[in-house]
């Protein structure tokens, strides 16, 4: 059994974490067994020292196994998704999605709340009256074979922990840190079962990066 306490000094003594580790703080958190406060300090200690290349594919793996994958069949398309690193003002979603589908590609967009000072595309979204921005998979499903887009949020069903994770991100003030992003982007677009993934990077100073 592994100990919070004893990983976040495992850290700070520089010392790579393995993929039962990083499974055993993701599942950890998601069920309570880590409360807010060690999780504040796990992610603060993410922030200041960082993750290899293999800890960030395992923490990645470890959110997508939170929650269910979503697989698409019987479609005649390339399944495909965008997402942006963050900053001011971006919209690029709202106008790209449609784009692809016009294009005949099938766009299964989950995406995020604000995070840090940025606006979601959620929250851009839900400003239009009645827009349900949290309906579940198989409607989801339904509408992006049909029409070729939906745009929704993190569902109970899909990455739980990311959504778990990203919130206390948002509070904590550890939102730059690059397997921290990593983790939250990609583990969110694999799991939609897409085939290729536009990246929008912001930077600049109103960017996180």
């Amino acid at each position: 059994m592994f100990d919070i306490h004893n990983l976040i000094l495992k850290k700070k003594n520089h010392q790579p974490y393995n993929s039962s580790e990083l499974e055993f703080i993701v599942k950890s958190y998601l069920t309570g067994h880590i409360n807010n406060d060690d999780m504040t300090s796990w992610l603060k200690t993410i922030f200041n020292y960082g993750m290899g290349t293999d800890e960030t594919v395992h923490y990645t793996k470890s959110i997508i196994n939170s929650g269910e994958k979503i697989k698409f069949h019987n479609i005649d398309g390339y399944i495909i998704d965008k997402h942006s690193t963050g900053g001011i003002g971006d919209k690029v979603s709202l106008i790209l999605g449609p784009i692809l589908a016009a294009c005949g590609c099938y766009v299964p967009m989950v995406v995020g709340r604000f995070l840090g000072h940025t606006g979601g595309t959620l929250d851009k979204l839900e400003s239009i009256p009645g827009y349900n921005g949290l309906i579940e998979i198989k409607q989801f499903k339904k509408i992006v074979k049909k029409v070729g887009i939906s745009i929704i949020g993190q569902t109970d069903e899909i990455c739980p922990a990311d959504r778990k994770i990203y919130a206390l991100r948002g509070e904590t003030n550890t939102v730059a840190s690059l397997p921290l992003i990593c983790g939250s982007i990609m583990s969110k677009k694999i799991a939609e079962g897409i085939q290729g993934l536009v990246l929008d990077i912001k930077y600049g100073n109103g960017a996180f990066l």
